[in-house]
């Protein structure tokens, strides 16, 4: 069966690697994980280092602005489509320039 860590293990495990006062392997020893696994999470950890300091205000407002431009693209997707629909009912070819 596969060993399952929670979040604060590995948490307390790659500040140990970060403090770079014992080797990986004593590390790895030391908390009885595969050091191939303790790169992982060191590489995991650095990849979303600049996550922490994302300002959840401004990633709020930004998502929210995303949002409204995607209403109003649907919006106008929907009001394309209906005038398509009704140039086809009138017998209007949409091709003709």
């Amino acid at each position: 069966m596969k060993k399952q860590y929670t979040p604060e293990f590995k948490a307390q495990v790659v500040k140990e690697i970060l403090k770079e006062e014992k080797s990986m392997e004593q590390i790895a020893a030391e908390y009885g994980v595969h050091p191939v696994q303790l790169s992982q999470w060191k590489k995991v950890t650095m990849d979303n280092l600049a996550s922490l300091f994302v300002d959840e205000r401004k990633a709020a407002k930004a998502q929210k602005v995303q949002e409204q431009k995607i209403e109003r693209l649907y919006a106008q997707v929907g009001k394309l489509t209906t005038q398509l629909e009704w140039i086809k009912k009138s017998g209007i070819d949409p091709e003709q320039k």
